[in-house]
């Protein structure tokens, strides 16, 4: 059977997910009574994934169309997971660049498509989301073109076809409609897939190799080395070696082979150069590391996966509260852990410091974030500190990472932004009014003045505003940045909140927890007007002399408290502060609970 293999690339929330959800359907690879043919969204699987709305792990699957079997893999959007992009897209000949007809190309789109570039795949541009009422798709096209322009290594890649799509609806067409509601499919790109996109180089005749670029598990045969067969062909029973760059590393036995159908993997006897597949009988495997015959113990080249710009220490829970909430509390469980993720998680480092915690680096807050949400999910408990950019030295000079960041924003909070932005010494580098009232700003910025900048921007704009980042370079670290946070409310003694404790919190300040939550001492539980840290009694309740007084203090009128999300505690925390996080609870305190230690550690 002919093979094609492409990847799926685009920004965050363009539609490339939904349209790999039509290919699986329109290509007849389901049954018309199967579930999945009234699931969105097939591919993100993982919990994370469908509440985010985002493709954190890039995932394979295949189906056959006009007797020709096409493995997909769909890639995150976001650049805090380049390395799932990095490491997957070596297994693709082609790539389809979904834009949205409104938004255009934006950050990540420049960053997906220069990986596919370096790789030299073909490239197929579907304009998604056609419908939109701000929709600009001539705007769209051309900045299309520029971006190619800019991004193009050689000159064949500047030529490309361009097709129109409502991918929710599973609709495409090969030149603009002039009506969305005729009758369409995805039959004009699944065409130009197996017309456009070369077929994998088939090299038979070869000794096995095979790049390991994804590992699966499941409790039947454990590990999977995943990964396009790049010469040779394998068989079930076959003798193997594994190698990296410095040589031969070990050897096993191939036990059974998978190709990707659907969503599901089928076992085969035997697979050759081209084929996609699940390998298992290989322990040791690691992504970067080749699977190969012994006659031919050569490593083929790994992909290279750009370093971590973001660092941040992880401890065992020592609150007060440790070892109530979850299931593995000890240092030795959350180190194991660790050292499990970074078998997948080819862009994460770890690095243990003296004092006995872990230095955890990624490429940014999200990427960080969501591993600490999966550990919380799995029973972990633990406490992390404040995010730190990592900085290097390049030719004798200290320098940091600086990102490009793109606000879209209601025009009339644009110069709220710019403010805020210009405070932590961000470059307005570009404007441009939408025909939607909104406002796009561009900005180059250290990645240490985006620390906490979502949270404020947020609030700033009442939430509207819409925020992505993308690195750029390393340059000259700058001066220190103003201090941009208030001091917090600190509780000063332990027990459960009451009404009358937080009232009187309140009027000093922003609550974060409602009554009859169990606090301990040095426990964060809101947020001042002012610079300075405040300590309140907020279990404190209002002594009674008489049945007037109890009747009034039942109807004390509380404001709703401030609940912050994961990634909002994360970009809350100061230097001084760590945030608790249990399956059930995420708590922010001081890292001296006592306060009068804390004072002194202060002079």
């Amino acid at each position: 059977m002919e093979l094609r293999n492409i990847a799926i690339i685009a920004h965050v929330d363009h539609g490339k997910t939904t349209l790999v959800d039509g290919f699986l359907k329109q290509s007849k690879t389901f049954r018309d009574n199967e579930a999945y043919m009234e699931q969105d969204l097939i591919l993100d699987s993982n919990d994370q994934e469908r509440e985010r709305g985002i493709t954190i792990l890039a995932k394979n699957t295949a189906i056959n169309y006009r007797g020709v079997k096409i493995n997909i893999i769909d890639t995150p959007g976001h650049a805090d997971f380049a390395g799932e992009v990095e490491r997957t897209l070596n297994m693709a000949e082609g790539a389809i660049l979904v834009i949205d007809a409104q938004e255009g190309p934006m950050p990540q789109t420049k960053f997906v498509l220069k990986k596919a570039f370096e790789l030299g795949l073909k490239i197929i541009v579907v304009i998604n989301k056609i419908d939109k009422k701000s929709a600009d798709i001539e705007k769209t096209i051309n900045n299309t073109y520029d971006l190619f322009l800019d991004m193009a290594q050689t000159d064949d890649q500047l030529e490309f076809p361009i097709f129109y799509a409502l991918g929710r609806e599973g609709k495409s067409w090969s030149e603009m409609p002039e009506n969305t509601d005729s009758d369409a499919d995805l039959t004009p790109i699944l065409d130009a897939i197996i017309d456009y996109i070369p077929a994998p180089e088939k090299n038979d005749d070869k000794p096995f190799q095979m790049l390991v670029s994804a590992l699966d598990y499941d409790n039947f045969m454990g590990k999977y080395a995943v990964g396009k067969i790049k010469n040779g062909v394998v068989k079930s029973g076959q003798p193997v070696i594994l190698l990296d760059a410095d040589g031969v590393i070990g050897n096993g036995k191939i036990e059974k082979i998978y190709l990707n159908s659907g969503m599901k993997k089928v076992e085969v006897n035997e697979a050759s150069s081209g084929d996609i597949v699940s390998i298992a009988g290989i322990k040791n495997a690691t992504i970067g590391y080749t699977v190969a015959d012994p006659s031919n113990p050569l490593a083929l080249p790994a992909p290279a996966i750009e370093e971590p710009t973001l660092r941040i220490s992880i401890y065992a829970n020592t609150s007060p509260f440790a070892g109530r909430e979850g299931k593995f509390v000890t240092a030795r469980q959350l180190l194991d852990r660790i050292k499990k993720e970074l078998e997948t998680n080819v862009s994460m480092r770890l690095d243990a410091s003296q004092d006995g915690n872990y230095i955890l680096s990624g490429r940014g807050e999200l990427h960080l974030s969501v591993f600490i949400e999966n550990l919380r999910r799995e029973g972990f408990e633990l406490q992390v500190g404040k995010p730190e950019v990592i900085t290097k030295v390049i030719n004798g000079v200290l320098s940091e990472p600086t990102e490009e960041l793109t606000v879209d924003v209601k025009s009339d909070f644009a110069q709220t932004v710019i403010g805020e932005i210009s405070r932590r010494r961000g470059m307005l580098i570009h404007q441009n009014e939408n025909p939607d009232g909104t406002t796009r700003l561009v900005f180059e910025i250290s990645t240490r003045g985006t620390l906490g900048l979502r949270n404020a921007l947020m609030t700033a704009t009442k939430g509207t505003a819409v925020i992505n980042s993308l690195f750029l370079r390393y340059s000259p670290v700058g001066p220190a940045l103003p201090k941009t946070r208030s001091g917090v409310l600190i509780a000063f003694s332990p027990g459960k909140t009451v009404a009358y404790g937080l009232n009187i919190a309140q009027q000093r300040g922003v609550t974060f927890i409602p009554p009859q939550t169990e606090v301990y001492t040095g426990m964060i539980v809101g947020i001042t007007p002012t610079e300075r840290d405040m300590e309140i009694n907020v279990t404190k309740e209002k002594q009674l002399t008489n049945v007037r007084a109890a009747s009034s203090d039942m109807i004390t009128i509380l404001t709703p408290p401030t609940i912050l999300s994961l990634e909002q505690c994360i970009d809350f925390l100061e230097d001084d502060e760590l945030l608790e996080v249990t399956p059930s609870s995420l708590r922010l305190r001081k890292k001296i609970l006592d306060a009068t230690q804390r004072n002194r550690a202060r002079k």
